[in-house]
């Protein structure tokens, strides 16, 4: 591996970090691996090639041509022409879906997900939290003609959804109950339940556990194989070859449920707060057998600063957006936080092998950005969603910004793209659109800092450096999970200046030095939205 990384460099790697694209033979003819050259830093300053604004924007996903882009957009859902990436267009843009029923529109969307088989079935799921009275439920969309979205069918729940994946006609869904907690099983066509599998029923001790840290955050499928993130208890491996008797084959990463059985709520929620643990988000690569974890978390202030938070504490309206304010109470005048001052942190994305599930084999563990402000109401620099293809880690850090990581040996993973505009940008997720350093892209939402608008970017899929990047933020080190080597943080960020303007339009990247210090801090609830969960589950816990 040392050997074909040197020759990538040799190849022209101007900064001296390169990747090679792979990938199997169904993923190659989506998004053109055949024949993909080896990625090469370009000359030239690393930046988007466009963006455009798209309001409300939450998680992406990309057809498999990779010409359109498919966006959750809080009040309904968007397609976006990305066929030419300097010139991203607007589609479609739906808002308020269902409103004519009683209790609708349907609220709260965070996640859309496109059936993996079935790339013209669009899932459209909400609320992403409880919203008292609110419709809820997973709406089916024919996505064929994109600038058309047909409506097919609305299958309602009595739970809110978070997040979903859909394949081969059926709907994984986040049931968070506030009580088991389960994934359920949905035929996409009827939406009839076809099954479900609650934590419980494979481990009963986590019955005992407050319902905030067993949450059923993520699901994501490869094949007849369920990957589900459940907050401390880790990510649970599921046979679902049978969707209507999903078994549990394999655990990694969770805690021990006797430790938590008898938190008080406060406890619970500076658990659900802090690292270890937080399985937020779960992809593996087209093999099946490379998990990527990612785990949400942030620090809690321990100098008795005033006002200390927990994820579990604030933004009670579930529709809260996080958002930018210049006037940054928890953090010292420089706009810092001494590493001194807080507990925990944002954690990173570990790489696991499972290619046997009944026994995860941890590879390593890709640091998350360093934060000034690691709080809940600091500068959230945690990992968010991400993807894994072709050997390469697209991967999402709010304003921590977005990465690029060579993992084709998972034991030693290497950055080779990072971008972020910490004042601008505050990324979602990011995913692959088409593959190859001279044509290829991917894509990244951002929900936007302050006054600047949440926006579609999108990013050359090569190697490279940004020019002047913005900020200098303290070198922290990285989380560490239980039996994960974790690597050694990657270098801080460094000053730049002049920040890219903002306009209202589809925008190609201006070619100039992105971005100047002035980190926001976020107000409410965003990716984990555990201020809700906590709700759902206080009738039980209580």
């Amino acid at each position: 591996m040392t050997r074909r990384r040197d020759v990538l460099r040799a190849g022209g790697a101007l900064f001296g970090a390169g990747v090679a694209l792979g990938g199997t033979d169904a993923l190659a003819e989506r998004r053109g691996y055949r024949g993909a050259s080896t990625a090469r830093a370009h000359p030239g300053p690393y930046e988007p090639y466009g963006s455009i604004d798209v309001e409300g924007a939450k998680e992406a996903v990309v057809g498999p041509d990779g010409d359109v882009a498919f966006l959750a957009t809080t009040s309904g859902y968007a397609a976006v022409d990305v066929s030419v990436p300097d010139r991203p267009r607007l589609l479609a843009d739906v808002r308020e879906p269902l409103a004519e029923r009683d209790s609708g529109p349907l609220r709260g969307v965070f996640d859309v997900k496109l059936d993996a088989t079935d790339p013209g079935t669009l899932v459209v799921v909400g609320p992403a939290n409880p919203l008292p009275g609110a419709l809820a439920g997973a709406l089916v969309v024919d996505v064929n003609d994109p600038e058309n979205p047909e409506r097919r069918a609305f299958h309602e729940t009595p739970f809110p959804i978070h997040n979903c994946f859909v394949r081969d006609g059926v709907a994984y869904l986040t049931g968070n109950d506030g009580d088991r907690n389960p994934l359920i099983l949905l035929d996409v066509e009827t939406g009839a339940e076809l099954g479900r599998w609650a934590l419980e029923d494979a481990a009963p001790s986590w019955g005992e556990v407050p319902s905030t840290l067993r949450s059923v955050h993520d699901v994501f499928v490869r094949h007849t194989t369920a990957f589900v993130a459940m907050w401390d208890a880790g990510t649970w491996i599921l046979d679902v070859s049978d969707p209507e008797s999903p078994t549990a084959v394999g655990s990694l990463g969770g805690g021990d449920p006797a430790a938590f059985a008898d938190l008080s709520r406060s406890a619970a929620r500076r658990e659900a707060t802090l690292p270890p643990g937080n399985h937020h988000y779960v992809a593996t690569d087209e093999s099946g057998t490379l998990l990527a974890v990612g785990r949400e978390s942030w620090g809690i202030r321990t100098d008795g600063a005033e006002d200390p938070q927990t994820a579990g504490e604030k933004g009670d309206s579930p529709e809260t957006e996080a958002d930018g304010d210049a006037s940054a109470e928890t953090t010292s005048p420089d706009g810092t936080v001494s590493p001194d001052a807080s507990d925990g942190g944002p954690s990173g994305i570990d790489l696991w092998d499972v290619s046997d599930p009944a026994s995860p084999e941890p590879k390593a563990t890709i640091p998350a950005p360093p934060s000034p402000d690691p709080t809940y109401g600091g500068v959230w620099t945690t990992a968010h969603n991400f993807e894994v293809a072709g050997g390469v880690l697209y991967a999402s850090w709010y304003q921590g910004g977005v990465t690029r990581h060579d993992v084709s040996d998972p034991g030693s993973p290497e950055r080779v793209s990072w971008w972020r505009d910490p004042n601008e940008a505050k990324f979602w997720t990011a995913r692959l659109a088409r593959a190859g350093d001279r044509k290829g892209f991917f894509v990244a939402s951002s929900m936007g800092v302050g006054d600047a608008p949440a926006r579609l970017y999108t990013f050359p899929d090569h190697a490279g450096e940004q020019a002047d990047p913005p900020g200098v933020l303290p070198d922290r080190s990285p989380t560490p999970v239980a039996g994960v080597e974790t690597r050694s943080a990657d270098p801080p960020l460094t000053t730049g200046a002049g920040a890219a303007s903002a306009t209202t339009e589809s925008r190609p990247s201006a070619g100039v030095g992105i971005g100047a210090p002035g980190f926001g801090v976020a107000a409410g609830v965003t990716g984990l939205a555990l201020a809700a969960w906590r709700l759902a589950g206080r009738a039980r816990e209580e």
